[in-house]
């Protein structure tokens, strides 16, 4: 009988019953390198990279943003996608019983790299980027936009709640945007 999920609350559950509570962190460690390696690329770069565009204005338009995000993004991306690779093909053979192929995170590593090639582990980059552009983009841009207008409309201070509100719709910019991909 065929397995059906049903919502991602759903998907939990039927994950639990069918293959145990353990399984739901399969791909963790590669996912947490991932994440780790993306987001420090991705958001501790963007204003550095954002400045560049800008070459030292004060004045930061709509197109220094975008290309800042595509650039950080497609950087992100790149250092990344090893750690992609790995996490997703590591979570794909949860089913696999004693035929797995990986053993643990960093078998992953040293089996891609060795049956594959060095290059193995940056298979789908380039679609892994276009993807990262509009969410990149969408995401910090929004962020900055929201921000900077909440700043200047003086509705609020520079502190944790307007980074809170702004990261909150840029999320929801950013899930409109990317949902159809």
């Amino acid at each position: 009988v065929p397995v059906k999920y049903r919502g991602v609350f759903g998907t939990i559950s039927t994950m639990v019953r069918v293959q145990g509570p353990r399984n739901l962190y399969s791909g963790l460690v590669a996912g947490l390198q991932r994440q780790m390696n993306f987001a420090s690329v991705r958001i501790g770069l963007y204003d550095s990279i954002k400045q560049f565009y800008t070459k030292g204005s004060n004045h930061v338009g709509i197109g220094s943003r975008l290309m800042a995000g595509c650039t950080n993004g497609a950087m992100a991306v790149a250092l990344a996608q090893p750690t992609d690779v790995v996490k997703v093909r590591f979570q794909a053979q949860i089913n696999a019983g004693a035929n797995k192929r990986y053993h643990g995170t960093m078998d992953s590593y040293r089996t891609i790299a060795k049956e594959e090639g060095f290059r193995g582990l940056w298979k789908g980059t380039g679609p892994n980027i276009t993807r990262n552009w509009h969410v990149n983009c969408t995401e910090l841009v929004t962020y900055d936009l929201i921000k900077d207008a909440l700043l200047k409309s003086s509705l609020m201070t520079d502190d944790l709640p307007c980074h809170f509100t702004s990261g909150f719709e840029a999320g929801f910019c950013t899930t409109v945007i990317a949902s159809p991909r």
